[in-house]
């Protein structure tokens, strides 16, 4: 229960520094895309259903992202995510977010 809280108020605290933002920037999207993949790896570790992870990580989206383009995007990275089997954090980096 501490590590999900944990890994919940980091990831918070991730997209509130970056949703401050007028507008979507390439680094903004490409940071967002990094926070989803340390969130989905995270709760993949703890175990968190498929259904959860996408709730939990869309809501951040959804704060994070200005441009509905971008949110879909996003949205739509994170269902890939979701559905890899891959599950460590720098190998869903580097297949999604480059």
């Amino acid at each position: 229960m501490k590590k999900t809280l944990l890994a919940v108020a980091c990831i918070s605290v991730a997209a509130f520094a970056y949703a401050n933002n007028v507008s979507d920037s390439s680094e903004l999207v490409t940071q967002q895309c990094k926070i989803s993949a340390e969130a989905v790896s995270t709760l993949k570790g703890l175990r968190y259903g498929n259904t959860a992870i996408r709730k939990d990580v869309a809501s951040l989206i959804n704060q994070s992202l200005k441009t509905s383009e971008n949110r879909d995007l996003a949205n739509k990275t994170l269902n890939q995510m979701v559905d890899d089997r891959i599950s460590d954090v720098r190998s869903l980096e580097g297949k999604y977010c480059s």
